[in-house]
């Protein structure tokens, strides 16, 4: 019963997802890339180049792979960097590639250095170099592989070798979205899931969805179990803004643990400096979801600033949170505000 239940979200989890590179909101200037680079791969029957998408999770970098698979009608093979973790399960994936496949690999700065080094010649070369035998018997046999693009997506560009980065030849930064954007998924999401929904409710949702079309949908998905258990069905902005309360997402789309995070920063360490491992220890959670889940959007809205020291709350942050903002006694940093500087591991 349950095995049922999860295939069929994930049925609708898929069906969500645009098919077709003109069904894509957002990323106009990939888009518009894109659109030409594949042409021309068309129209010169050859494969496309090794492709780069980075930027924060939840942006469609794996949708954007398989759009990319369906416009040149080519097969997708999904993988990710973890999932690799011997040289042999790489040669095994790229053995089994037809002309003009699609590798997606997911998280690919998670890659061992002895795949990637496997990697290199079959991104530049097309070919797998293998060893065969062992000891002074030993000897290396080259294998010749099918032209394919190989598609990385990752969330943390700056953690790939600069040997394997610079073996893309696209390289894409996906941006987060406006909520104008984010409002034109939900409508189509919204349909797709037979949810009447007005132009006010799908605003609201989008405002709060961190510029994130993975939160945005669900977000949606939960404000319709709300919608259908305590109202008419339908979403609107109260129903939509009653439903987010219940979810504790605020009018800016910050969470429970946004809050929490700002809050022991204020409460705690007088705004700051405060080391990140400190507030992870402090808050309970851990160190890197702080830093690439909820720190990006905290930046983006300006409530806190990242310095040497460690990271401070910013007087925007203090007013969100209805906060006074400290006076100007004691040591000051660059703002003219008082602080207490943590300064273990910023």
């Amino acid at each position: 019963m349950m095995t049922g239940q999860r295939d069929e979200d994930r049925e609708v989890d898929m069906s969500l997802r645009p098919r077709v590179l003109r069904e894509y909101v957002g990323q106009n200037k990939v888009k518009e890339n894109l659109n030409v680079y594949i042409k021309a791969a068309l129209k010169r029957r050859d494969a496309l180049d090794h492709m780069l998408l980075y930027g924060p999770p939840g942006l469609g970098k794996t949708t954007l792979a398989c759009i990319v698979a369906a416009e040149m009608g080519q097969n997708i093979r999904v993988t990710s960097g973890p999932a690799i973790d011997r040289p042999g399960d790489l040669a095994s994936i790229l053995t089994n590639l037809n002309a003009g496949d699609i590798l997606f690999i997911d998280e690919i700065h998670r890659l061992s250095r002895a795949v990637e080094e496997v990697l290199y010649p079959a991104m530049e070369d097309f070919a797998l170099d293998i060893m065969i035998g062992k000891g002074p018997t030993a000897r290396s046999m080259r294998l010749e592989l099918p032209r394919f693009t190989l598609v990385g997506a990752t969330t943390r560009a700056g953690q790939l070798s600069a040997p394997l980065r610079d073996r893309f030849g696209m390289t894409f930064r996906l941006e987060l979205y406006a909520p104008e954007e984010l409002a034109h998924i939900l409508h189509r999401s919204a349909s797709i899931l037979n949810m009447p929904a007005d132009d006010e409710g799908i605003i609201e949702i989008a405002r709060r969805s961190r510029g994130t079309p993975r939160i945005a949908n669900r977000m949606l998905k939960r404000v319709r179990d709300y919608a259908q258990v305590k109202a008419d069905g339908k979403i609107t902005r109260q129903v939509a803004n009653e439903g987010l309360n219940l979810l504790e997402v605020d009018e800016l789309g910050l969470d429970r643990v946004d809050r929490t995070v700002l809050l022991t920063m204020i409460d705690k360490f007088s705004g700051g400096p405060v080391g990140l491992d400190t507030l992870a220890a402090s808050t309970g959670e851990d160190a890197l979801t702080i830093e690439d889940v909820y720190e990006p959007f905290l930046l983006q809205l300006g409530f806190i600033h990242r310095t040497p020291r460690g990271r401070v709350a910013t007087m925007a942050a203090y007013d969100h949170l209805n906060r006074p903002f400290p006076g100007d006694d004691g040591k000051q940093d660059n703002s003219g505000r008082q602080v207490a500087f943590f300064d273990e591991n910023p």
